[in-house]
């Protein structure tokens, strides 16, 4: 083998690659091979963090800087909630570790609600006021 998992990534996984597919197991190197497997899962979960981060904080500037709503915000939300779902049709299992993702996508969101209104941490309730449901319903726009 030519490439190393250090020493050059992209070369060690057409290797590995091509060692799975000849069905060469024995010469895998399935512990690196169960870390990238294992990466990439919470690559998956972080991006439905992210997602729900940023929908949660559309609604948060939507609660609390009404004066403000507009187009784009409306747009943002709509947009997030078409993502997230897309994300969970091609990612089911993280449904079950929604209440986790949740609580780290609102607290994400939070600080950055704080940063872009100038409203002081207080005005943001500590955990996410609205169940997965409400802030997945195209009718949701908290008041």
């Amino acid at each position: 083998m030519s490439g190393t998992y250090e020493g050059d990534f992209y070369a060690w996984t057409m290797e590995q690659a091509a060692l799975l597919r000849a069905g060469r197991l024995s010469e895998a190197d399935v512990a690196h091979i169960a870390e990238e497997i294992e990466s990439m899962g919470r690559s998956e979960r972080n991006e439905l963090v992210n997602r729900l981060a940023i929908l949660l904080l559309h609604l948060l500037n939507w609660q609390h800087q009404p004066s403000l709503r507009g187009n784009s915000w409306r747009l943002s939300v709509k947009e997030q909630r078409r993502a997230v779902a897309r994300h969970l049709r091609q990612n089911p299992s993280l449904k079950a570790r929604i209440a986790g993702i949740i609580d780290d996508a609102y607290g994400d969101a939070a600080i950055r609600a704080e940063r872009e209104t100038g409203l002081p941490e207080d005005v943001f309730p500590p955990d996410c006021p609205w169940p997965f449901d409400r802030i997945m319903d195209d009718a949701f726009w908290p008041e």
